[in-house]
């Protein structure tokens, strides 16, 4: 996770600079300003906010500032917006590759959990699906009792805490039924009916399961 968090930082950097470099003189009230394409910024903004929901959090200092710095204020350019929000993006940047942004518990649990994933992948790379999507369904589960156990969900049998966890609305229905979907295939694996999936669906439970982490269990 740290590694794909990562990587997203320093695409956004890289576009937010692009942005930068689409900077135009205008005639404004009083004289010429600066602005820049605001649909590109406008959209870079939008990714930016998801990325430091998932790294930092939505009530971390990061956040919030960031959420105020993109309001314009009197007199303002798009420009002006892009400097302010650039400077907050940079800042959780720097505190996200020193470290500073999970707590022990958190990190350990991240390197865990992309190690298993990784394990999952060479083994279907391999040809062996079974095991897989077996170890696949693992990480699974016990990201879903780490979620459990941070949002005052009972912790049990894992369509249980699936269908808790979406009815105390730590994620939608959309999430629910997709996680379903993963714990069925996992449920095959574990009881040798590899005729009832393909490594395409393996595959893809790898990639779904990756994805949740990063949204629900990870950083969170």
């Amino acid at each position: 996770m740290n590694k794909k968090l990562g990587q997203r930082f320093n695409e956004l950097k890289d576009q937010v600079e692009t942005i930068d470099s689409t900077k135009t003189k205008v005639e404004g009230l009083y004289g010429q300003v600066d602005t820049v394409d605001d649909e590109a910024l406008t959209g870079w903004i939008v990714k930016a906010k998801n990325l430091l929901v998932t790294a930092c959090g939505n009530n971390s200092e990061h956040y919030k500032a960031f959420i105020k710095a993109e309001d314009f204020q009197s007199m303002e350019t798009n420009y002006d917006i892009l400097k302010r929000v650039r400077a907050i993006f940079n800042a959780a940047k720097e505190d996200f590759e020193g470290g500073y942004l999970t707590s022990l518990k958190q990190l350990v649990q991240a390197e865990v959990f992309e190690s298993e994933i990784e394990q999952a992948e060479e083994l279907l790379t391999s040809g062996y699906k079974l095991a897989a999507a077996v170890i696949a369904g693992v990480v699974l589960e016990t990201a879903l009792r780490e979620l459990s156990a941070n949002n005052s969900v009972a912790i049990g049998k894992l369509d249980t805490m699936n269908g808790q966890l979406a009815k105390a609305g730590v994620y939608n229905k959309l999430q629910q039924k997709q996680i379903t979907a993963i714990a069925d295939i996992r449920n095959n694996a574990a009881h040798g009916k590899q005729e009832l999936f393909s490594e395409s669906d393996v595959k893809n439970m790898i990639r779904d399961i990756e994805s949740f982490l990063l949204n629900y269990v990870a950083y969170k």
